[in-house]
């Protein structure tokens, strides 16, 4: 057992953990990555027992359902094979007889499997959900960190944005302090020929933007 199996493994303690592949929540713990090979490779061994346990009750149900045919053909044939002393009726008797005996024997061998498959299944999804902790563990690790970083940058965002905020203000606000300076030195009439001036230098410096872009074109 690893380190970090020694930190997950208390956490499981008690817990009834359903089958982590027939789990539609723990699929979606996978939606945007992929799982690792090793928890790829208990994926599809945990799939297999749970296919093979299926498998195998659905094998008892159809042999024990050939049973019951075989036993209802001896009683059927018994009358006759004791009465009439037909050959042919007591060796289908003595068939019938052998295959319950394979029937038996198969019957005992699933259901000696079916104890031992819950264990198993139990075994891999318990290492299964371990793999599955450590994989939420780091990933939760790698989104703090990311959420760290982020939060620092919309910080120091903020902090200059509320200095370029704070230097438009002062700007706008010596802009508006020089206006009134001027006109009151100046007048109006002085003041609206200077921007008259100012917006002509404007239309003409946007003017020879457009003309030069339309040459670069």
């Amino acid at each position: 057992m690893s380190r970090k199996d020694d930190i997950y493994e208390p956490a499981l303690a008690g817990k009834k953990i359903p089958i982590l592949t027939l789990d539609n929540k723990w699929h979606r713990l996978f939606t945007q990555t992929e799982p690792d090979k090793h928890v790829n490779h208990l994926v599809d061994e945990l799939n297999e027992l749970v296919k093979r346990q299926g498998k195998v009750n659905t094998e008892i149900k159809e042999i024990k359902k050939l049973k019951k045919k075989l036993m209802q053909e001896i009683v059927e044939n018994a009358s006759e094979a004791s009465v009439e002393n037909d050959r042919r009726a007591q060796k289908k008797a003595e068939e019938s007889t052998r295959l319950i005996n394979e029937c038996n024997e198969k019957i005992e061998g699933y259901e000696d499997e079916l104890l031992e498959l819950p264990g198993e299944i139990d075994r891999v999804n318990h290492e299964l959900m371990l793999a599955t902790m450590e994989i939420c563990y780091d990933r939760l690790k790698e989104n703090e960190k990311e959420i760290e970083e982020t939060a620092k940058w919309i910080s120091q965002v903020r902090v200059e944005l509320k200095k370029k905020l704070i230097r438009k203000q002062e700007k706008e606000l010596l802009n508006q302090e020089l206006y009134a300076y001027m006109h009151d030195i100046f007048g109006a009439d002085v003041i609206n020929i200077f921007d008259m001036k100012y917006q002509g230098q404007k239309v003409d410096n946007d003017g020879e933007k457009t003309a030069e872009s339309k040459e670069g074109k």
